[in-house]
C-alpha cells in the first residue's frame, strides 16, 4: 500500500500569506489528453470525493460553514505520488455533490512549513474559520527534529491560518508557530495532527505523538485565544509496543492523526498507527482519558480519519482510502486516492464504535432492482443492500460478469473466529449460524466499501473493469429476507476533473 509519506519533492513555488488561485503545476489546463483519460478511466470513482487530479491523502478541517460544506485535504500539486503537501480544497451542499476549488494553503518559502503543509483542522473563533495545522520543514540541528521515519528528518510546529473570505479561498497565515516545540524533557516520536474543542471559555487542542520503547500517547493543551498554548499532560499514554520497523508509525510508537469527542454519554479517541484508525470508547473526566472498549474503524483500505458535525447536529466520520497499486500505475493514471462517503457514527448499547454511511446517500439512487437474478450494475457504480440469515458457517457473495469473477465477499469459519473477507482483507465479525445478517456495499469504480450489521467496516481496492454489468450470485446457504440494488448516479459529468479540465 503507498502509504501517506513515500517520498517527498520540495515545492519552492513562490507563494506568500495569502492564496486566491490554484497552484496546478503539474499539468498544463489545456491538456486535452490528460483531461479525457482522467474523465474516462473506469478505476476512477463516480460519487466519491476524489482530486481533479494528482495525489490526495488525509481529510482536513472538515467544517459546515455559511451553508455548505467544506473539506479540506492533503495534497499534491505536482504529481501522483506523496510529496509537496498543501491543502487542497472542496465544496459541498450536501456532503455528496462535491466540487473542486482552488487550493487553500501552499507551503511558504522560508517559512516554518516550507516542507510541506500537513494535517489540521478548523474551527470557528468567534464566528471565523481558523485552522490549525502541521507545518514541516528541515530541522536547525538534529536534535530539532521530530519526525523521523527512516526516510524523512524534519521539524514539525503547529501554525495558524485565519480564513479571509466566506467562501474560505483566501487565508491568512500567521508568520510563525502558535506552537513551536514539543514539551520539555520529552523525545518524541512525532509531534502532529493538532485536534481541537471548546471546553469552557478554554481552547482544548491534542497532538499525536509518542515516545520510543513506550508507546504511542496523546499530548494535551489549552489556551484562551487560539494563539498562546500552554502544555498540561498526556490526554492518554499507550504501552511499549513488539513492533520493530524504523518508522514509529508502523511500529505502533507514534499515533498520528488523533481525534477526539462526545458521543452520547461517552467520549471517542480515534487514532491512526500500524496501517489501522483505532477507536476508543471512554469516560474524560479531569482533562485525562480512560478507555473501556477499543476496536478498529475499518480493517480495509483506510485511514487518517476526522470527524466533523454536520448541520444536523450528527457526528460525521470522513477517511482517506489510499490505493493499492505501484507508484508507477499511479503516475501512469494520473491520480491516486479517494475520500470515504460520510459515515453517521453512533454507539451500540455495549458502548461499542458503530458506523453508517448517512441516509442521505439515497439521493444518488437510480434504477432499482429486487430481484437478485434481475441484478445488473452498469458503470461499476451501485448501491447493496442484503439482509439475509446464514444457515451453515460460511457463504459466498460474488459480484461478477462474462469475465468472471469481479470480487468475492465471504463469510467463514477460521482458526480465530469468524471473519468477513473481502478478496485479500478480512476482518473479525461474529454471528450466530441463522442469525439476522445485513451486507450494505457501496461499489465506485475502484473502490468498494462494505458494512456488516452496523459493527464492522472493510474498504476494499479492486482493480478490475468487467466485460460488461455485473450480476450478483450467493454461494452457500443462506436465507435472503430482503435485497436492495440501485444504480447510483454520478455526482459530476467528468468524474470531478475540474478545476483541471473546466
Amino acid at each position: 500500500m503507498t502509504t501517506r509519506r513515500t517520498f517527498l519533492q520540495v515545492s519552492s513555488a513562490a507563494v506568500g500569506s495569502l492564496w486566491s488561485r490554484a497552484l496546478l503545476a503539474s499539468s498544463d489546463p489545456g491538456d486535452a489528453v490528460l483531461c479525457q483519460k482522467l474523465a474516462s478511466d473506469p478505476l476512477r470513482p463516480q460519487y466519491h470525493l476524489l482530486p481533479s487530479h494528482n495525489w490526495m491523502n488525509d481529510p482536513n478541517g472538515p467544517i459546515y460553514f455559511s451553508g455548505r460544506y467544506h473539506m479540506f485535504h492533503q495534497y499534491n500539486p505536482r504529481g501522483a505520488t506523496w510529496g509537496n503537501m498543501h491543502w487542497g480544497h472542496a465544496t459541498s451542499p450536501d456532503m455528496f455533490h462535491w466540487q473542486n476549488e482552488a487550493i487553500a494553503i501552499a507551503p511558504t518559502p522560508g517559512g516554518p512549513d516550507s516542507d510541506g503543509v500537513f494535517s489540521g483542522s478548523a474551527v470557528l473563533d468567534h464566528g471565523k474559520p481558523t485552522v490549525i495545522y502541521t507545518a514541516v520543514a528541515p530541522p536547525s540541528s538534529t536534535g530539532d527534529a521530530t519526525l523521523r521515519d527512516g526516510v524523512h528528518t524534519w521539524r514539525e510546529t503547529q501554525c495558524l491560518a485565519v480564513a479571509q473570505d466566506n467562501a474560505l479561498r483566501i487565508w491568512k497565515k500567521l508568520s510563525e508557530p502558535v506552537i513551536a516545540t514539543p514539551p520539555a524533557g520529552l523525545e518524541v516520536t512525532g509531534f502532529r495532527d493538532p485536534a481541537l474543542w471548546r471546553e469552557g471559555d478554554n481552547w482544548m487542542l491534542i497532538l499525536g505523538s509518542g515516545v520510543r520503547g513506550k508507546g504511542g500517547m496523546i499530548l494535551l493543551y489549552t489556551s484562551r485565544d487560539l494563539r498562546r498554548w500552554t502544555y498540561l499532560h498526556p490526554l492518554i499514554e499507550g504501552s511499549p509496543s513488539q513492533g520493530t520497523s524504523v518508522n514509529p508509525v508502523d511500529a505502533g510508537e507514534m499515533w498520528e492523526c488523533p481525534d477526539f469527542f462526545p458521543l452520547a454519554n461517552k467520549h471517542v479517541l480515534l487514532i491512526s498507527t500500524m496501517g489501522k484508525v483505532r477507536w476508543k470508547v471512554g469516560t474524560y473526566a479531569h482533562q485525562r482519558f480512560t478507555p473501556e472498549k477499543e476496536g478498529v474503524v475499518d480493517w480495509g483500505s483506510y485511514y487518517a480519519a476526522k470527524t466533523m458535525l454536520d448541520a444536523g447536529g450528527r457526528r460525521i466520520l470522513w477517511g482517506w482510502i489510499p490505493e493499492a497499486r505501484p507508484d508507477a500505475d499511479l503516475i501512469a493514471a494520473g491520480w491516486a486516492g479517494t475520500m470515504s462517503l460520510p459515515r453517521v457514527l453512533s454507539l451500540s448499547s455495549q458502548n461499542e464504535l458503530q458506523t453508517e454511511v448517512a441516509p442521505d446517500v439515497a439521493k444518488l439512487r437510480a434504477d432499482q432492482s429486487g430481484n437478485i437474478d434481475a441484478v445488473r450494475i452498469k458503470d461499476i457504480a451501485a448501491e447493496i443492500d442484503v439482509h439475509l440469515h446464514p444457515k451453515a458457517d460460511e457463504f459466498k457473495l460474488r459480484l461478477y460478469s462474462e469475465a468472471g469473477d469481479f470480487v468475492t465477499i465471504s463469510y467463514s469459519r477460521q482458526s480465530g473466529g469468524r471473519e468477513l473477507r473481502v478478496n485479500t482483507s478480512a476482518a473479525p465479525l461474529p454471528v450466530a449460524p441463522g442469525s439476522p445478517f445485513r451486507l450494505h456495499m457501496f461499489l465506485d469504480g475502484s473502490v468498494l466499501e462494505v458494512f456488516a450489521n452496523e459493527t464492522v467496516a472493510l474498504t476494499a481496492r479492486v482493480y478490475k473493469i468487467p466485460s460488461g454489468p455485473l450480476r450478483l450470485k450467493f454461494d452457500g446457504d443462506v436465507k435472503i429476507s430482503s435485497l436492495h440494488t440501485w444504480q447510483m448516479k454520478p455526482i459530476s459529468k467528468d468524474r470531478l476533473t475540474g478545476p483541471l479540465c473546466s
